[in-house]
């Protein structure tokens, strides 16, 4: 009877140490896994703070302020280049009267292009800016690209202009970004 209550001790005792040594290796590979995917997930939290905080390697060139013209138009706008590319970006900031018809964005060569014209529509002559697109929206960020062929050291501010009155909505002195 001592016997077999040591054989069955003994058959027990190396099962449990069995089981323990396969659950240790299970939990040494879990937690293996688990960290792996911690440092992936925070890799990738990384690189898309990363990617937020820079917008894809642009780079601000030039910015400036709008000042109202005819209607009021407020908010920051700025150009930048990316890949080679120029844009001009309204920022978040950028609002403006939606009562004009045909509002487009434009280049101006002045450097002030609201104190440079008369009171009350601001008209633009011919040959001191260039029309770059119609305006996306009243309000908000929006983006606009600015053809190869431009020379941006001719030109000193961005203006909304409203075309078919010959109307300036409001306009931004660029300053070079150092």
């Amino acid at each position: 009877m001592k016997l077999r209550h040591l054989l069955t001790m003994s058959l027990f005792s190396l099962v449990t140490v069995g089981c323990v040594h396969e659950v240790s290796n299970n939990q040494s590979y879990r937690n293996h896994v688990a960290a792996k995917a911690s440092i992936s997930m925070f890799s990738t939290q990384a690189k898309s703070l990363a990617q937020t905080a820079q917008p894809q390697d642009s780079t601000v060139i030039k910015s400036g302020t709008f000042v109202s013209g005819e209607h009021t138009t407020q908010g920051t706008v700025r150009i930048t280049t990316k890949e080679g590319k120029s844009f001009i970006e309204l920022e978040e900031s950028f609002k403006t009267s939606d009562s004009g018809p045909d509002l487009v964005v434009v280049l101006h060569r002045a450097d002030d292009v609201i104190n440079s014209t008369k009171p009350p529509s601001y008209p633009l002559k011919k040959g001191d800016y260039i029309i770059l697109a119609p305006l996306k929206k009243y309000s908000g960020a929006q983006t606009y690209p600015i053809p190869n062929n431009i020379n941006l050291a001719d030109y000193k501010s961005v203006a909304i202009w409203c075309r078919q009155f010959n109307a300036t909505f409001g306009a931004a002195n660029l300053a070079v970004k150092n």
